[in-house]
């Protein structure tokens, strides 16, 4: 009940004002009464002693109740109560995205904190929040490459496979031509309106049986977006070079070498982008700048209902005025 009077509008309040009125009512009836009733004084009250107050008496003030009453919900309906009623018809027009992570052993490598691929697991996981409208897919590669998560809109799902990702799935080395040709393979049937891949490594292709430049002319003939982001600080990094037998490994700085080339030719040939990431938040940026670049399509129509709820004040002005007219009439009539 109180929520439907939470609801409630009104289309004249300024009609409220007549509120005023009642007030000024009562105090005319107040003045009349006294008027119409003059004091006679005497010198002792003992001979009224034992007379009944009449039924009529207590009554007598009913009718001028009712009737202020009935002004205030007269004034209600004038006021017209309203309700409204308001819903959304949202059509969205989501993108459909695979991310392609390089999970090769120079991905331990420590020029981001903890190292490259816990950084890149971390910025992929808030970009696919940032992406509530879309589905996303993950591929990983090395030396081969396979798909981790086909495309979903579960993304709960999607984050969760991030945890059991780690370098050493499969056999080391950098297959940047069968990673991406995985990848297109999981989008390029997407009726989506637009097909990305994000392609994220941090060497040169040096494994695998596709030719990234291949893998490219295939994406561009799918109609697949390609941004392509090499990891890894320009000069040398603290990178593992061998492992001890206990699977720890022994570290020293290595050269950076990453094939931007190779990589920008791959974003140019498919309409993408290529970007280099130096540290943490500079692949954070480039993941914000990703999501700026690929929009979901929003239509959204509102629509809004109005009902008139006058009608129980109307009922209600019309019984108490009925009650006062058969006060007046039948209960409180003078008999000459």
């Amino acid at each position: 009940m109180f929520d439907f009077f939470n609801d409630i509008t009104f289309a004249n309040k300024e009609l409220f004002w007549l509120m005023l009125l009642i007030p000024v009512i009562a105090g005319w009836y107040i003045w009349k009464n006294k008027s119409l009733n003059p004091e006679l004084k005497v010198s002792s009250i003992k001979q009224f002693e034992g007379i009944k107050v009449s039924v009529k008496q207590y009554l007598g003030h009913l009718g001028i109740i009712l009737r202020l009453f009935a002004i205030a919900l007269i004034i209600i309906v004038l006021a017209r109560p309203q309700s409204r009623s308001s819903f959304k018809d949202v059509k969205t027009e989501g993108i459909d995205i695979v991310l392609c992570l390089d999970i090769s052993g120079s991905m331990l490598s420590k020029d981001f904190k903890p190292n490259r691929i816990e950084a890149a697991k971390e910025v992929a996981q808030d970009f696919i929040d940032s992406r509530p409208n879309d589905r996303i897919g993950l591929v990983i590669f090395s030396g081969e490459s396979f798909t981790q998560c086909p495309l979903t809109s579960d993304h709960a799902v999607l984050k969760n496979l991030f945890a059991g990702i780690h370098t050493g799935m499969v056999a080391d080395g950098t297959a940047i031509g069968n990673g991406l040709a995985t990848a297109i393979t999981r989008v390029k049937d997407s009726k989506a309106k637009s097909k990305v891949v994000i392609l994220l490594t941090d060497g040169v292709n040096n494994q695998g049986s596709v030719a990234p430049l291949t893998a490219a002319e295939i994406a561009k003939a799918f109609g697949v977006r390609v941004y392509a982001v090499g990891v890894g600080t320009i000069g040398k990094a603290l990178a593992p070079i061998a492992m001890y037998p206990d699977g720890s490994f022994q570290y020293g700085y290595v050269d950076v070498n990453i094939d931007e080339k190779t990589l920008g030719e791959i974003a140019d040939m498919t309409g993408g982008k290529y970007f280099r990431a130096t540290d943490n938040d500079k692949l954070k940026n480039i993941y914000k700048e990703i999501d700026r670049l690929e929009k979901t399509i929003f239509e959204e129509k509102n629509f809004t209902n109005k009902a008139e709820h006058y009608l129980p004040f109307a009922v209600a002005a019309a019984v108490l005025l009925l009650l006062e007219f058969l006060l007046k009439n039948i209960f409180l009539r003078s008999i000459p």
